[in-house]
């Protein structure tokens, strides 16, 4: 065994004994964001649920018309679009606390010594929690429009496919993780990328098929270039697994599957290099 894989061997158990020893302040850390989020609110944590159901609403009413109306690759407009707003909420909140971890942490960075990823990962988690309570929002809308029928919600069906949703959920939680690191750090050395990252994840919205059907895009053949950028993007791949364990019954498509799954870990595998390379420099620049 050569020195530098006895070296390697050595740090990836050093850093394995570090996070179950510090594993419970990660808790007390995501416990914390939780309730600092909604701290002062009168609804409290009852916003996870309330909020991701307003946005709907209020996207229903602006688009339904131009996108869910007549269209025959939409089963139910409202609870497609909630399929879609799910995820990429969680990816834009989750992203942006992280972004900014270091900088809200920046006193007790200096003073006590914690392995620096843990503010990265407790706003990850903490977002991730929000997400999960979502997800009860989420059965609500489906069983109120099957129920009701409105908007074409009789057609909504469901089978044992939608027992995959966790796939998709976990794969936009290991992408949003290497994400995030790879954010925190640049957000240390420049402040502006707070500013663009915001730019960034509006395009995004816009970019994935969160409104519309990716069917609509290329109806007359000549935009396989715009079908293309958007297949690329890693969430496109997530919300369509997503969709399609919850919403649409149906298999997870193998392609989407391994696609997903190859970017999320590797996105993850350079945030982590990102971070154990800058980790010691961090604190003289906050």
């Amino acid at each position: 065994m050569s020195s530098k894989t006895y070296e390697e061997g050595t740090l990836v158990k050093h850093n394995v004994s570090m996070f179950k020893k510090y594993k419970y302040l990660l808790e007390e850390l995501t416990r914390k964001n939780v309730r600092l989020k909604y701290r002062n609110s009168w609804l409290g944590i009852f916003w996870s649920f309330l909020q991701p159901l307003l946005n709907m609403i209020v996207l229903s009413v602006v688009f339904g018309g131009l996108f869910g109306k007549h269209s025959e690759y939409i089963i139910c407009y409202p609870v497609f679009l909630f399929t879609g707003r799910l995820l990429y909420d969680f990816f834009s909140t989750s992203t942006k606390q992280a972004m900014t971890s270091f900088r809200r942490n920046a006193a007790i960075i200096k003073k006590v010594y914690v392995p620096k990823y843990m503010y990265p990962l407790s706003s990850i988690f903490s977002s991730f929690v929000t997400f999960s309570i979502s997800i009860l929002c989420y059965i609500t809308v489906w069983i109120f429009f099957k129920l009701t029928g409105i908007s074409g919600g009789a057609n909504l069906t469901i089978d044992w496919h939608a027992l995959l949703f966790f796939v998709p959920m976990i794969l936009i939680l290991i992408f949003s993780t290497g994400v995030g690191l790879i954010l925190s750090v640049l957000c240390v050395y420049f402040r502006d990328i707070e500013y663009i990252w915001d730019v960034v994840i509006r395009l995004v919205f816009y970019m994935v098929p969160i409104l519309y059907p990716m069917q609509n895009i290329n109806k007359d053949g000549d935009r396989d270039w715009i079908v293309m950028v958007i297949k690329i993007n890693p969430l496109y791949s997530m919300i369509e697994l997503f969709r399609q364990s919850v919403l649409y019954g149906m298999p997870l498509s193998w392609k989407l599957l391994l696609y997903g799954s190859a970017v999320s870990i590797g996105t993850l595998a350079v945030g982590m290099i990102i971070f154990n390379w800058k980790s010691d420099d961090l604190i003289y620049h906050l």
